[in-house]
């Protein structure tokens, strides 16, 4: 029993110093950024990260350039989904994109450094062709017309994917029309960046059921230009140099960030809506840094107080208390930096919050540790049945208070409640945390410190803190 419950307390020690460590604003070493897979390449600073509210940032409201009457039920929120993952697969971290109306999506960017580039994703379609250019190849860079780009809207209505010859009376008079072999529609959505031969290009795999028509149209254009044209420009006029099946790459003389926001609008697709930029707005922090440092500091005394009330109270068991809150707080902030969350007021309210859970659940545990001293039982004896019976009451309140967490995070989705997501989201989180704080870690650190404790008169008095 002590050996094992030595094995937790070591586990649990090296669980603090490297919650410690993250949390600390020293510089993180490239390893460690490595291993947070989940976040894009470009967000593992490791730093905790600030809401609009806190940190400012930019508001962008778009309108859809169709009249209401003619937009399709379920467009909008398909693109609302698609500016999301844009905006997000961008390194734009925890961007609000919210329908506003019945035409309308707003977009709010915490933090962006480069508007005009988060500008321009949201507002491109990210149609990608490919296109025949057999005939008169065009440059790179050029703008051109093709018959998918006449047939979806451009010039004519729409109609298949796949594009078809345009005849002499359909076409404008001097516009030369290129024939579209493929749309962006037969991609994977994995495309990605790489520079492993010495040039950037963006990789692209074919969906399964696309393979054979790319394979026996590639095998008939071998030593041919294939032009890969996005949004109506052309990006390159590679040779076909081989029969392709599974896939190929776009090469465009890239920059790294080029390639990214490419590859970008490639897995998220175009938009199903065309919008326009109605406004763009700047945002100041809320609060601003002088509130934030200020709010820091009160928050600090606060906590400091708590502890302080804690061991002139409990005394031993006081001490024990206040490792476990020490170990709740850095561990809650090392999850909120390595997910990410992003901090805004209301989501420090509802980590705040966390922490009275926090102090709630070890204060039912001690206090329920003097009872059963008081009615006679060993101090060994009184550890496990104090935990035992007050598991109970910390499981139900907890439980009542996720499941409020579940409801309100529902809520959040809708226009003009994200702020109480984010305070769902940091209770939840909080509140999980606590909970192992309390029945884990201080009755770790308790089997370890009082199983020493003799059951002298004394001993008890000092645990009791009388």
């Amino acid at each position: 029993m002590r050996e094992r419950n030595l094995i937790t307390l070591v586990i649990i020690v090296v669980l603090g110093l490297f919650a410690a460590f993250i949390v600390s604003p020293i510089p993180k070493p490239e390893f460690l950024k490595s291993l947070v897979f989940w976040q894009d390449p470009r967000a593992r600073d490791l730093q905790i990260r600030q809401g609009l509210d806190l940190q400012g940032g930019l508001q962008v409201l778009l309108a859809a350039n169709l009249e209401s009457s003619q937009l399709v039920t379920g467009s909008l929120e398909s693109a609302r989904q698609i500016i999301e993952g844009r905006v997000n697969g961008l390194g734009v971290t925890e961007a609000t994109v919210q329908i506003q109306g019945t035409d309308r999506i707003l977009v709010e960017l915490p933090g962006i450094t480069d508007p005009q580039l988060a500008i321009d994703l949201i507002q491109k379609t990210g149609q990608l062709e490919f296109v025949n250019g057999t005939n008169n190849p065009p440059q790179a860079g050029q703008v051109i017309s093709t018959t998918f780009g006449l047939y979806q809207g451009l010039l004519y209505p729409a109609t298949s994917q796949i594009g078809r010859p345009v005849t002499a009376t359909e076409t404008p008079p001097g516009v030369l029309v290129y024939e579209t072999a493929f749309t962006g529609e037969i991609l994977e959505s994995n495309a990605r960046p790489d520079a492993s031969t010495g040039q950037i290009v963006v990789l692209f795999q074919v969906k399964p059921e696309a393979q054979a028509s790319f394979r026996e149209f590639t095998s008939r254009n071998v030593q041919r230009p294939l032009c890969i044209v996005l949004d109506g420009i052309v990006q390159s006029c590679p040779i076909i140099q081989d029969v392709l099946t599974e896939g190929g790459s776009i090469r465009g003389n890239y920059t790294i960030d080029e390639a990214r926001q490419v590859a970008t609008l490639l897995n998220y697709g175009s938009l199903p809506v065309p919008l326009k930029i109605e406004s763009i707005r700047d945002v100041g922090a809320t609060l601003g840094a002088d509130s934030v440092r200020r709010s820091f500091i009160a928050g600090l005394i606060g906590l400091l107080a708590l502890i302080i009330f804690l061991l002139l109270y409990y005394r031993v068991l006081g001490v024990i208390s206040a490792i476990g809150l020490t170990f709740f707080g850095l561990s809650t902030m090392a999850v909120f930096i390595l997910l990410p969350v992003t901090l805004t007021l209301p989501g420090i309210v509802g980590f705040l919050s966390s922490v009275a859970s926090a102090v709630d659940a070890n204060v039912l545990v001690v206090e329920r540790f003097k009872e059963e001293v008081r009615g006679g039982r060993t101090i060994r004896g009184a550890v496990e049945t104090a935990y035992q019976r007050a598991w109970l009451s910390i499981r139900d309140s907890n439980l009542s208070t996720l499941i409020i967490c579940a409801i309100l995070f529902l809520f959040g989705n809708t226009f003009g409640a994200s702020a109480v997501k984010g305070f769902a989201i940091t209770l939840a989180l909080g509140i999980l945390i606590s909970l192992f704080s309390a029945m884990v870690v201080t009755r770790t650190i308790l089997r370890q410190v009082l199983y020493q404790q003799s059951e002298t008169f004394e001993a008890r008095k000092a645990l009791l803190g009388i």
